[in-house]
């Protein structure tokens, strides 16, 4: 039937299969234009995460601060000078009169609470700030220096930077929609909806997007705004910007420009190497233009599903054309082997012999490929979901663009002759296969070797992630979050809440002869009796107190806030003597508003009996290890709030990405696991023999292994990115040995020599292995010198795959069938 499909109809009508191809690429390229980058959180987090759910219960109760920019500013000349004063005040003004900024906190506007001699009365009735007229610019700095809320938030230890944290407004429409699509999203695919659900689904989406879209565009232009404000007083001393909106903004940004600039180098430099290796021109365009039509149709499927590109399917284009170039370059070795042997052949007839030869071979190599980033499927993250089935559709459309383009293109061009010079001065193939014949013994020994480089190394992998380490060290984003991670009280946000249990009766005990100065306000404050008169208890203060000393104590922890900080400037405003329930209470009620927004509400709920420890982690530490700080804190935090006090729990960022990565690293073992079993038996019938089935899979472990041996003695961590590479590992190095062996059991049957027959095979489609990997690693070379890591690390990871997937189909692989020969004369017919 294939060879009829071929030879009655392809090869007859070549045009008008390219015609109708030429219809589908212009309608996917529509499409393509569709497709869209989000990078916003909401890709980096682990679907029906239970800690994702709460900590969007507790935004809604503490929203101040959700969102917000840090600037931190080196001033000139002395930190509290007018001139700088006055730069600080223009910088914040100028903020204020963006659209989405909220308020802007800085030390102008924070309240002073140590300037005072007048006690707690004092305090209350008149809030000093540094705009007041008439402060002691001594004790200001004091205090600033000395103060627990603002010593590295607000300024740092030398006194020499200062920040100007800018609020922005918490949007709750964006929320409202997020929830209405993903409580759809969960019951539709909980097979319980109706169709009203599924109307409903595709309405509230098409809201969310299109209101996302609208706050992208926003976010964008504030952030512009905000650099532009920046650039105006870079005169005024050393700035720097940091905040997770930015880095949203500039990754997007990253990933575009890697996606256009590293696009068209790697073309271009794949041109040069093709020219290189096949000196005919043909053998140079064919390819690149069957890649290019592989990306536009890959694009345009991706545009139609609405399948936007993140951060963890930003490469696809580079997989894309590794997957796509792989099985063009098998067509074009196969075709040039049939010229040289056959010369006298037609164009019809080679062209139909390198079809027939190769469609079952490279059938399979790309159903394993398939099968490989399936593991990525079975992921709990949805653009890792995404990114399985979009390679999985990719690199077939890229078999079936292979198998029409190529024989259509090539029937219509004339018969050349072929250019072999570069087999004939670079036979590293048949030098390969020399060692395999020759030196044995080493090729076992590098592999016994090398497998305990990978375990050893593979012990030494962390699975770890920090936003900064996306960037490199010469990156203005990466300078500005280091400045503020060292010297203003770190990046990363983590929140404790804690839960005190509700006892039936509840009071405060209050000492009136403790405090005379408090006679005044006694009357009023009975007459109130609110729950905050009850609420602060001694028991309570004394666990903030212990939870929030706890924290500070901690290595990795940078600024924390929380009503500890309050209590310990109570004590230094109270002559070192700790503030009572009734003290707090009423600071509590009389406060004005403004101040207490900053130094009380975003730190304890009693509403709901509750406790917020805010803290920021040094995130720019080489040696912190989230996972293992963040376990740490669990169990230490049990021994201080013990069950008949209440109940802790973790949440934010941090929080919610360490489970992401411990969840994908868990699952994607256990995944290729399972891989490496439907290899094994997809193999089986494939090649008609279990112990050839078996080879393949050690043969393809042992390289795979390397890699992320490799990755443990680089230190290079297991993150979002960098766990792809097992599904990359597993499509490549499968695919170099399903075309092996296939060519092997044809050379066997000439004579069932197995060295003879590997020989020959290392001459045939050794040189396909052999130019793919070649194409490949000068290709994808270039992108170390991409800005974004991620991409520079795809980049560094897939050129050791590669070569390692390459030694072992080519030394391994062969060694190994020639030493157990899973293949006899009686299995003469080929099972495909």
């Amino acid at each position: 039937m294939i060879r009829t499909f071929y030879d009655k109809y392809l090869l007859e009508y070549p045009k008008a299969f390219l015609s109708i191809l030429f219809i589908i690429v212009v309608f996917f390229g529509f499409q393509s234009t569709k497709l869209e980058v989000d990078v916003s959180t909401e890709t980096l987090l682990l679907e029906n995460d239970k800690d994702l759910e709460y900590f969007r219960e507790i935004t809604t109760r503490y929203p101040s601060g959700l969102e917000m920019l840090i600037v931190s500013l080196a001033p000139n000349g002395d930190l509290l000078g007018q001139e700088s004063l006055n730069s600080i005040e223009k910088i914040r003004n100028e903020f204020l009169k963006l659209e989405k900024v909220d308020t802007v906190m800085s030390i102008l506007d924070v309240p002073l609470l140590e300037q005072g001699d007048g006690g707690i009365k004092e305090l209350v009735d008149s809030i000093t700030t540094l705009s007041s007229k008439d402060v002691n610019i001594t004790r200001v700095k004091e205090e600033l220096l000395n103060s627990p809320i603002y010593s590295q938030n607000l300024v740092s230890k030398d006194f020499k930077t200062t920040s100007i944290i800018v609020f922005l407004k918490y949007d709750s429409r964006y929320f409202e929609l997020l929830d209405s699509r993903n409580s759809l999203r969960n019951l539709v695919e909980s097979k319980n909806a109706t169709n009203d659900d599924k109307k409903n689904l595709n309405i509230v989406s098409a809201q969310f997007k299109e209101y996302r879209d609208k706050l992208r565009v926003e976010e964008k232009n504030f952030i512009n705004d905000a650099r532009i404000i920046i650039k105006n007083y870079e005169n005024d001393g050393k700035l720097f910007i940091g905040g997770v909106s930015m880095i949203a903004v500039d990754v997007i940004s990253y990933v575009k420009s890697d996606v256009v600039k590293f696009g068209a180098m790697l073309f271009l430099l794949l041109g040069i190497v093709l020219y290189i290796i096949f000196r005919q021109i043909r053998f140079v365009v064919l390819p690149l233009f069957m890649c290019a039509l592989s990306i536009i149709i890959t694009a345009g499927i991706l545009g139609f599903f609405s399948w936007e590109i993140t951060v963890i399917s930003s490469n696809f284009v580079a997989l894309q054309l590794i997957l796509t170039i792989s099985i063009v370059l098998h067509l074009v070795v196969m075709y040039r082997e049939l010229v040289a042997k056959y010369p006298k052949s037609s164009q019809k007839q080679l062209v139909l012999v390198t079809m027939l030869r190769k469609i079952n071979p490279a059938f399979f190599a790309v159903l394993t490929t398939i099968i490989g980033f399936s593991s990525l499927i079975f992921s709990n993250i949805r653009p890792v979901i995404n990114l399985g089935w979009m390679m999985g559709s990719g690199i077939a459309f890229s078999l079936l663009i292979s198998l029409i383009v190529f024989p259509a293109i090539m029937v219509l061009l004339p018969k050349k002759k072929i250019n072999l010079s570069f087999e004939k001065d670079f036979a590293f193939t048949v030098v390969c296969a020399k060692i395999v014949d020759k030196k044995s013994k080493y090729i076992l020994f590098s592999a016994i070797f090398m497998t305990i480089f990978a375990i050893i190394g593979i012990s030494k992998i962390s699975v770890e992630n920090s936003f900064i380490n996306y960037f490199k060290k010469s990156t203005a984003i990466y300078k500005g979050m280091q400045n503020i991670d060292q010297n203003l009280g770190g990046t990363t946000p983590l929140d404790v809440i804690v839960k005190f249990k509700t006892h039936k009766s509840e009071s405060s005990v209050v000492e009136n002869d403790t405090f005379d100065e408090f006679d005044e306000f006694e009357d009023e404050y009975e007459q109130q009796k609110n729950s905050a008169q009850y609420w602060f208890t001694e028991e309570r203060m004394q666990k903030a107190k212990e939870v929030h000393n706890y924290f500070e104590m901690q290595k990795y922890i940078g600024k924390v806030q929380s009503l500890g900080t309050m209590l310990k400037i109570g004590e230094r405003l109270n002559n070192n003597i700790p503030f009572d329930s009734f003290t707090l209470a009423l600071l509590y009620n009389n406060i004005p508003q403004e101040y207490k927004d900053i130094v009380l509400t975003p730190y304890l709920n009693i509403e709901h009996n509750e406790l917020r420890f805010t803290m920021r982690i040094i995130d720019s530490d080489p040696e912190l290890k989230r996972d293992e700080l963040l376990s740490k804190m669990e169990n230490d935090l049990k021994e201080i709030i013990t069950p008949d006090v209440g109940e802790f729990r973790l949440a934010g960022a941090m929080v919610l990405y360490n489970n992401l990565l411990q969840s994908f690293f868990s699952s994607q073992i256990l995944t290729l696991g399972s891989v490496a079993l439907i290899f094994l038996i997809v193999f089986w019938p494939i090649f008609g023999s279990l112990k050839a089935s078996i080879i393949t899979i050690v043969s393809n472990i042992v390289p795979m292994s390397v890699v992320f041996g490799f990755m443990g003695f680089a230190g290079i961590p297991l993150d979002i990115m960098t766990i792809t590479i097992a599904a990359i590992s597993i499509g490549i190095g499968v695919d170099d040995a399903i075309h092996y062996i296939h060519r092997l059991k044809e050379e066997l049957q000439k004579d069932w020599d197995y060295k003879a027959a590997m020989y020959r095979s290392h001459k045939s489609i050794g040189f396909a292995m052999y130019y793919t990997t070649l194409v490949t690693v000068l290709g994808f070379g270039v992108l170390v010198f991409s800005n974004f890591v991620p991409t520079m690390l795809f980049g560094l990871l897939t050129v050791v795959v590669m070569i390692m997937a390459f030694l072992g189909a080519i030394l391994l692989l062969p060694l190994l069938l020639v030493m157990f020969k899973p293949f006899k004369p009686k299995q003469e017919k080929y099972v495909a």
